[in-house]
């Protein structure tokens, strides 16, 4: 129940902003594509959390949520497999935009900090699960939902873009941002929310270069990679 309450309350809380939104750039708002969106997300949480937890993890020994990932994945290939979305839409394409290299050399940089950042924690290297998990799911898991699947339906929900440094970045991508730090940022125990600001700056902030790299390329091949460097580079250094 306390899984489905969050869930609701990060609805919730995109929702006001999608209204806000709505009022602000009343004519290129689409209201369909906006409730897809919200949709979309209640259906990635639900079987992220592998229905509120329910169902149990698999491997059963495993310390990671490795069947949650998995569930999310296939799930969001099958929906941009819809003739609505499209692989090639939701940025799931090897193709680069013209403009890549300069996208390449943001991610070298984003790289470079995060293994800098990783180096300075100091916390030594982590176990054979632990580093396998973190180089690989959470950057295919949440970027083909979040800077794919999800950020298509944001954008023909917000069809205004604006370029910044070459990419054309939309209120509807700013709200991916939002609702990703929120996924982290936001808690409820006890029959209370609570909200961390640092954690909520610290995985939402990122997420918005994240959201430049997939909009500059029109791939998310480099935000899969920076994620998983992200994540990453804790468990070896």
């Amino acid at each position: 129940m306390q899984e489905f309450i969050l869930m609701l309350g990060q609805i919730g809380a995109v929702a006001v902003l999608g209204a806000i939104g709505a009022l602000t750039f009343r004519k290129s708002f689409r209201l369909s594509w906006f409730l897809v969106a919200l949709g979309l997300y209640a259906l990635y949480d639900l079987l992220l959390t592998r229905f509120f937890f329910t169902l149990p993890n698999f491997p059963p020994a495993a310390d990671w949520n490795w069947l949650g990932k998995v569930m999310a994945i296939a799930a969001m290939l099958a929906i941009a497999a819809l003739p609505a979305f499209g692989f090639r839409r939701c940025g799931l394409t090897l193709k680069q935009e013209r403009g890549w290299p300069m996208a390449l050399a943001v991610l070298a940089l984003f790289c470079a900090l995060f293994f800098y950042w990783a180096w300075s924690d100091g916390e030594g290297p982590a176990n054979a699960e632990t580093i396998a998990f973190q180089w690989t799911m959470p950057g295919l898991d949440e970027e083909i939902f979040y800077r794919g699947v999800l950020l298509l339906a944001m954008n023909e929900a917000f069809r205004a873009r604006l370029p910044v440094l070459g990419a054309p970045i939309g209120y509807g991508g700013v709200l991916t941002s939002v609702l990703f730090g929120l996924a982290h940022g936001l808690s409820y125990e006890d029959g209370a929310f609570a909200f961390d600001a640092m954690i909520f700056a610290m995985t939402g902030v990122p997420s918005l270069v994240l959201l430049w790299l997939r909009e500059k390329t029109g791939s998310v091949v480099m935000p899969i990679i920076a994620h998983n460097v992200a994540n990453g580079a804790f468990t070896v250094l």
